[in-house]
């Protein structure tokens, strides 16, 4: 019919021929974009709701809350009898000496004391009245000091304060030897009336004083930790130290400015000096002596620590030796400063020379005293520990497999050679994820899958694994603290917190 119609004609149902197709396609497209769009908002709908759906964390979570045997007898008031009723749960343990320990279900430790009280109201009373009695005891004991020290004290505590080795042995050689001097100067000075004499002997008493002090603090430092103080005492050291630096300053610095400048206001004439010089001269011999065993003690500290003499002593590693050294190496000039300007009284007949070598013996004092105050208290404020060993902690880390990255490093030194170390890792969660599943039949992990058919025993499954995966993280966390530990053994305390 087209062949045999005009030009016009032909063109025309051409045109509504291709119009008709372009509509039908475009129709076609419209349905199948329209069918796809609702399967995709079907699929987003869903996947919304289920990211969107408010969690309501209920008894059948909070359920399996678990609970420690000591904490189930103290909070629920029952006995050891009645807890071996209950189901017990091997957890790992928390704790380095042990690798892991038995826990109960909070739910079933619950349900024991309704048990055996009857109501919460009278679990409630027994235990205010397990609290009465609690704090009736602790009254009764705060009153029988020596008791209270029998009780907290340790005998492993009391064996290891030894004063025969190390800083204490230094100490006591100290006080000893200040005290003798002590008491020859002083009756060198009621002899003479010398203000040097007398600034010397209240040097020698500072330090005697002192050195007891840090005695007392070495004591101290080695007792074992407790609830109250769970890092251990060991800044006891830095504590007796600063007092004693305080009190350098105001006996022994404040006395001989006092002395040496009474002397200058009022001269007074001095007598004989020979047996000043004689005790002067026995008390340079003493003091050197215990300077060298101070010097001896600490140059084999800081080859331990891979520290220089100069490095040791700057950053107070051992308070208490330092105070020896310091206060030593401060008498020996003290008494060679005193002997010169006693000769020069001697030799001139002017007292004034003699009240100016009591001044310089306290401006002596002060700087010693200035120098032990500032160290101790850096270290009291929690120093640092050198970048080094920070660098060493921190490529440890580093190189594990399950880390990828450490952040806000800090470790902290604690005294006595202890390191506290925490820092926030960043772990790699297909490696732990392969370390759990390198412990599991995967097999049987695959059959689950399969047999999963409901969003409820999808959930199921989750939870289980998702569990189990947190179980193994925890232990990877634990490893890295142990293996920490083991290759530095002055880090003490490490917190590694999971970023």
């Amino acid at each position: 019919y087209l062949s045999r119609a005009p030009a016009n004609y032909v063109s025309h149902y051409d045109s509504l021929f291709k119009a008709s197709w372009m509509g039908a396609l475009l129709q076609g497209a419209c349905v199948v974009t329209k069918r796809c769009f609702c399967k995709a908002s079907f699929r987003l709908f869903h996947f919304l709701r289920a990211v969107l759906k408010k969690r309501e964390y209920g008894a059948k979570y909070t359920q399996n809350n678990f609970i420690t045997a000591v904490r189930a007898m103290n909070e629920f008031c029952l006995k050891l009898s009645d807890l071996e009723q209950l189901r017990k749960i091997c957890r790992r343990s928390p704790h380095d000496d042990t690798e892991a320990f038995t826990v109960f279900l909070r739910s079933d430790v619950e349900a024991k004391a309704l048990a055996v009280w009857g109501s919460q109201e009278a679990l409630a009373r027994e235990r205010n009245l397990r609290k009465e009695v609690e704090r009736e005891y602790q009254e009764s004991m705060s009153f029988s000091p020596h008791l209270m020290h029998d009780l907290h004290s340790d005998p492993r505590s009391r064996k290891r304060v030894t004063f025969l080795q190390g800083p204490g042995k230094v100490v006591m050689v100290a006080i000893c030897i200040n005290g003798l001097n002590f008491f020859f100067k002083l009756l060198a000075w009621v002899y003479t009336g010398s203000a040097s004499m007398f600034s010397e002997a209240i040097h020698s008493l500072a330090d005697t004083c002192n050195q007891a002090l840090l005695a007392l603090g070495i004591s101290q430092s080695v007792r074992n930790p407790d609830a109250i103080h769970p890092y251990g005492f060991s800044n006891m050291r830095y504590i007796a130290s600063l007092i004693s630096g305080v009190g350098i300053f105001m006996m022994g610095a404040g006395l001989s400015w006092y002395h040496g400048i009474m002397g200058l206001l009022h001269p007074q004439p001095i007598e004989s000096l020979l047996w000043a010089y004689c005790i002067l001269a026995g008390s340079l011999v003493s003091e050197g002596a215990t300077l060298l065993v101070a010097i001896n003690e600490i140059k084999k500290s800081s080859r331990k620590q891979g520290l220089s003499f100069y490095e040791y002593v700057m950053q107070s590693r051992d308070p208490s030796t330092n105070v020896v050294l310091l206060e030593d190496a401060a008498a020996v000039v003290g008494v060679v400063l005193a002997a010169g300007c006693m000769g020069l009284t001697s030799l001139t007949g002017n007292p004034y020379y003699d009240s100016l070598g009591s001044l310089g013996v306290g401006t002596l004092l002060g700087t010693v005293s200035a120098f032990l105050i500032y160290t101790n208290t850096e270290a009291l404020l929690g120093r640092s520990i050198q970048a080094e060993h920070v660098q060493k902690l921190t490529e440890f880390l580093e190189n594990d497999p399950a880390v990828r990255a450490i952040h806000d490093v800090k470790a902290t030194d604690m005294g006595l050679s202890k390191v506290r170390f925490k820092a926030e890792v960043d772990f790699d969660g297909r490696v732990v994820t392969c370390s759990y599943l390198e412990k599991q039949d995967i097999e049987q992990i695959l059959n689950d899958i399969q047999q999963v058919k409901t969003p409820e025993e999808l959930e199921n499954f989750m939870l289980k694994h998702g569990e189990n995966i947190i179980d193994t993280l925890g232990a990877e966390v634990d490893r890295l603290e142990k293996e920490l530990k083991q290759r530095n053994p002055e880090v003490r305390h490490v917190d590694l917190e999971i970023l």
